[in-house]
């Protein structure tokens, strides 16, 4: 089955349109076709052939009947009357040509069901050749029987007989490509809008910035349109704080690798040497080695990121707890810790704990105490920092977050930014606000 599968599978690729447009527009006019087959053959393979057969029997009963009459009467006078009430009671004209002889037998033309139908239907009802002329005349049918002294001529409307009409087909073609049209240009606007997407990741791959795409078309594809407008804005900040990173390195570790070749070059090289003077200028040396490699450790902390951490399903009082713990063994005070309902969200458990950490060590370097607190807010759960420390003023709330731009109480200036990086990460969002404390506020917005 599964070999069969294979070959069968190439030669429907082959036939396959290779575009979305050309399939979709396919799997939307393929059911039309059949549909439409469908509805023509119940209705021309069923209803019309019982309806040809019952109309042709009715005129052939009648003229039967009209028959039986004449054999049974046959002075001229009654078959003048006979005529007579014939034509006026069935609407079909009937003629007497005495002595005549048919010369032709069959039909003149033949159109399908009505012929055949009417032909089988004289021939079960009469047993005597016939002659029916379908072209002669637009509007009637005109029907020639054999009797023994002559011929009748039966003149049938064509309207009594004629029960295929040709605009039950051109209404249902009609329909079928009225309706292909319609598909088919809501079909390419929802292509348009993929394609849209397809050449915006494809320019993005190749370090071309052609701004947001516009979401259009439906709402699976606004929501991928949106979702690649939020990785392209993702990956910007990404690349554009390693940019600021890298280009902070060198001015942050220019300092101490200057005051080290100083201290080198006005170290003795013979003679004497000071073994006091010589003790500072080693420990000086040891601090500035010190804080290169405090600032290194930040710097590559900040560039590998929390990305090998697997998220997992943790909830956020424990969470809490241990960003105090860990708070309170390193000299600060907790003045509270308020989660009103149990809550679990899926985090990279160590990333959210560097978060809260860098977050509550700035409070702690300011001389603030921390007060932390947890809710749900709709699908989201808000993560409140706040402290009773100086604050900031509200127009460096945002700055602080650039590198380097909150390193004056003694850090490198890259714990908010980390903190901002990681939560994002998350899909959440980070900032700053006046606390209800009267210092600062940090609020820390996660998915659940």
């Amino acid at each position: 089955m599964a070999g069969w599968r294979r070959r069968m599978d190439r030669p429907v690729r082959r036939v396959l349109p290779r575009s979305l447009l050309g399939r979709s527009l396919l799997i939307v006019l393929i059911p039309l076709l059949v549909t439409q087959g469908i509805s023509l053959e119940l209705f021309y393979g069923n209803y019309l052939k019982v309806v040809s057969r019952r109309m042709s029997g009715s005129i052939a009963a009648e003229v039967a009947l009209t028959v039986d009459l004449l054999n049974h009467y046959h002075t001229a006078g009654d078959r003048s009357w006979i005529m007579q009430r014939v034509r006026r009671r069935t609407q079909l004209d009937i003629g007497w040509q005495p002595g005549w002889r048919l010369t032709r037998i069959g039909s003149s033309h033949v159109l399908g069901p009505m012929d055949d139908d009417l032909a089988q239907a004289l021939a079960d009802s009469l047993g005597r050749p016939t002659y029916i002329d379908w072209i002669g005349d637009r509007h009637t049918v005109h029907i020639y029987i054999q009797l023994p002294d002559g011929v009748l001529s039966v003149g049938a409307p064509r309207k009594r007989l004629d029960v295929a009409p040709i605009w039950f087909v051109a209404w249902a073609v009609g329909s079928t490509l009225l309706l292909f049209m319609i598909a088919s240009l809501f079909m390419r606007n929802q292509v348009r809008a993929i394609r849209r997407l397809a050449r915006g990741a494809e320019l993005f791959g190749l370090g071309r910035d052609t701004g947001p795409i516009r979401p259009e078309g439906a709402q699976e594809v606004r929501k991928a349109a949106v979702a690649f407008n939020r990785m392209q804005e993702r990956i910007f900040r990404f690349v554009a704080q390693r940019t600021a990173v890298l280009a902070g390195v060198s001015h942050d570790l220019r300092t101490p690798l200057t005051r080290l070749r100083l201290s080198l070059a006005m170290m003795p090289q013979q003679g004497r040497v000071d073994a006091a003077a010589l003790r500072d200028d080693v420990a000086d040396m040891i601090a500035d080695i010190a804080e290169m490699e405090r600032m290194i450790e930040s710097y590559l902390s900040f560039a590998r990121g929390e990305g090998a951490e697997t998220p997992v399903s943790v909830g956020i009082g424990p969470l809490l707890e241990d960003a105090a713990a860990s708070f309170r063994r390193a000299g600060g005070e907790i003045l509270s810790i308020s989660v009103p309902v149990p809550v679990e969200i899926i985090v990279r458990p160590d990333a959210i704990r560097r978060v809260l950490d860098n977050v509550m060590q700035n409070a702690r370097r300011h001389g603030g105490r921390v007060a932390l607190s947890a809710a749900p807010d709709g699908r989201v759960i808000m993560v409140c920092v706040d402290d009773d420390g100086p604050g900031i003023p509200p127009d460096r709330m945002e700055s602080v977050f650039r590198p380097f731009e909150s390193g004056s109480g003694g850090g490198t200036g890259l714990g908010l930014t980390i903190a901002r990086d990681i939560v994002r990460a998350h899909g959440g969002d980070i900032a700053l606000r006046a606390s209800r404390l009267g210092g600062l506020q940090v609020r820390i917005v996660l998915p659940l």
